[in-house]
């Protein structure tokens, strides 16, 4: 069980490149979502160029949930993720990072659920909604190596 202070500690050493990677692909997945949101309100649709589907996915009924748009539930994802990417970088405490580890979990599950609906019941592909289902895709990816680094700085402050 870890304790409070636990969240309050400094983490080992996690590489530059990692945290760096997590707000690169936490901001691809925040503009494209913003972009998507932008477009639903103006009440238009994208242009797709590589695959024809966009307009029916962003058009489905699965593309609302309780009247919001789910563009702008992964841009509130997303935003998030660079804010708490933001909040490590300026505090260097773990808890940013244990709430990155499980949020990018949630995010890729979602991802993977959406995929499903457009590929087996809506029968599209929507090119944007694969922008961001490849930013949740590697920011899923990039929780490895960071639940390693927050397992070894939970060793580190139990033993030491």
């Amino acid at each position: 069980m870890m304790s409070s202070n636990l969240s309050s500690q400094p983490n080992p050493q996690i590489p530059k490149v990692l945290i760096f990677f997590l707000g690169f692909f936490a901001l691809v997945g925040f503009l494209d979502a913003s972009y998507l949101t932008f477009e639903h309100y103006r009440g238009t649709i994208p242009p797709c160029s590589i695959v024809s589907g966009c307009e029916t996915v962003l058009t489905s009924s699965y593309s609302v949930v309780v009247g919001i748009p789910l563009a702008l539930l992964g841009a509130l994802f997303y935003f998030s993720l660079l804010m708490l990417v933001l909040i490590y970088v300026d505090s260097a405490k773990r808890f940013p990072l244990l709430l990155i580890r499980y949020q990018v979990i949630i995010g890729f599950l979602v991802s993977c659920g959406l995929v499903y609906v457009q590929l087996f019941v809506l029968h599209a592909i929507c090119l944007y909604c694969m922008v961001s289902v490849f930013s949740s895709s590697m920011l899923f990816i990039l929780g490895f190596p960071l639940s390693h680094y927050l397992a070894k700085g939970e060793q580190e402050v139990v033993s030491g």
